[in-house]
Parts: structure tokens; sequence; C-alpha cells
């Protein structure tokens, strides 16, 4: 059996499930989109129970807004990075700077709507820390790869055959970008420039964002040299 990717729109977010032997799930959308959810698993035909671990690639609230209810639904365990698993635990909804003039402008508007950025508390089940983190006991061949920047928690996913989902680590959407490319948003630009060196170094090919279609990993190559 081949890998099967499905991506899943969830509001403005894509999460993405995949499928081999087992099934699991990348990010859960912001608060108020489980019906997304729903809707997209019955379009790809998959039992929501069939999903045995939602991986969270970082703790913005457009993330794990609705990780809550989804984890109610699939009965998935969650995983996420040490340094972030707080924020889906006690709620916490920080919303990340800009690193150019658009991205500082569309954060703080952003901020003019508190209401509309809440977070659900639940328990994360797996802590990620620094180390590589293998999928194999759910089925999936690829390991979840650390790679900070756009956040200190952030990571990725990266399959054996090259496909890699990183969450905020690129974006190919409007109004966030025009065309793929590094995020508008991070706590350091310069951090998020060695995560990806290191993910092409590790066969990285293609990128499947949060936030728009996926795309060749060679436009990153390009984008951090």
């Amino acid at each position: 059996m081949s890998v099967e990717i499905f991506p899943i729109h969830v509001g403005f977010d894509c999460c993405y499930v995949i499928k081999d032997k087992g099934v699991i799930m990348i990010d859960g959308g912001a608060t108020g989109c489980v019906d997304d959810f729903t809707k997209g698993l019955e379009k790809i035909s998959i039992d929501p129970k069939e999903i045995q671990l939602i991986v969270i690639t970082h703790g913005h609230w457009d993330h794990i807004g609705a990780v809550k209810e989804v984890q109610e639904i699939t009965g998935a365990k969650i995983a996420m990075h040490q340094n972030e698993k707080g924020w889906l635990e006690e709620g916490v909804a920080p919303l990340p700077p800009g690193i150019n003039l658009w991205g500082k402008m569309f954060s703080g508007f952003m901020g003019l709507f508190p209401s509309l950025i809440k977070v659900p508390r639940t328990n994360v089940d797996i802590i990620l820390d620094d180390n590589e983190f293998s999928l194999e006991d759910y089925g999936i061949a690829g390991r979840i790869i650390p790679s900070p920047g756009h956040s200190h928690g952030s990571v990725s996913l990266l399959l054996d055959s090259g496909e890699i989902f990183v969450g905020d680590l690129a974006m190919n959407k409007f109004p966030l970008r025009i065309g793929p490319g590094l995020p508008i948003f991070a706590d350091d630009l310069s951090v998020v420039k060695e995560s990806w060196k290191q993910l092409l170094d590790q066969g990285a090919k293609t990128v499947y964002p949060a936030h728009g279609e996926s795309f060749s990993a060679e436009v990153m190559r390009k984008a951090i040299s």
C-alpha cells in the first residue's frame, strides 16, 4: 500500500490526513471549524476512529483551537512539542510576531478580535522534545523532526518518500503571501532558515504548508540561499 495524503481545509488552515498502514492527522484547525473536519473525512471515506495520532506542528490558535473536539471525535493521541504543549493544556493563544511590514500589520489586525482567538483546553499525550520521533508504531513511514523558527516549539513531519508537512514554516496562500516561500510570521527568521537547511539535507522534496497548496522544496532552497 502506498502512502495517501488527504488535505482537509479547516477554516483558513489546511490539515492533512496521512494513510499508510495506519492513519494519522496533522494539526486541528481553529475553534469552530470541527464541522469542516468531519465533512472532509466523509469525502475521503475515512472513519474518524481510524485516526490514531494528531501531530500538532505548533501551538498557534488556528492550529490547535479545534483539537479538543477533534480528539473527542477520533480518540486519537495528541503529539506536541514540550515548548508549546502548555498553550493547548492551559488554553493560551499567543499571536505570532510579524517579520515584515505585512506580517506585523496582519498580526496587529488579528489582535483586534480577541474573541475569535480561543483555545479549548485538552491534554497532550505525547510530549515531543528536540529529538526525532519515529512514526513506525503508527503505521507511517516517516518521522517528526524539530524545526523551530516560526515558533520555538515548531515541528515538521517528514515521510520517507520526501513529503514534508511544515505547519507555518512556509506559506503559500493569499493574503499571507503571493506564491510559496518563507512565512510572514516567525519568532526568529534566521532559525527558520536553519531549520529549512536541515529539512532539505534530510530529504524534503515536496512541501505541504498549513496555508496553501503543496509545492517543490526547491522553492525553499532558493528562498534561504
